[in-house]
């Protein structure tokens, strides 16, 4: 599963208002009736999935508690999906 943090291209520190930004502005970008790519249903689910559970103080917490508990089997893996990630946001951030 990917960090949801991630997903929205927002720090574990940010506040609600970031995330709602974020998340308006990754809708918008993804929603499948405004982009045709194939993977947009896909992209457009996880940050639905992403925003749902980092909007809520309760699961946020609850999610934060877990991430801090997670044990890395593959470190080179990890680092190798974060570096995707911020690669990938980097590159659509540019696009705009």
């Amino acid at each position: 599963m990917e960090n949801l943090y991630n997903i929205l291209g927002v720090s574990p520190t940010a506040s609600g208002e970031e995330i709602k930004k974020a998340y308006r502005s990754l809708a918008m970008r993804h929603h499948p009736d405004r982009n045709e790519h194939p993977n947009s249903v896909n992209r457009f689910n996880a940050i639905q999935a992403a925003y749902d559970l980092l909007s809520d103080p309760a699961k946020r917490a609850e999610y934060n508690q877990s991430i801090n508990n997670k044990i890395i089997i593959d470190p080179e893996e990890a680092a190798s999906a974060l570096w995707h990630t911020l690669y990938q946001q980097a590159a659509s951030g540019s696009a705009n």
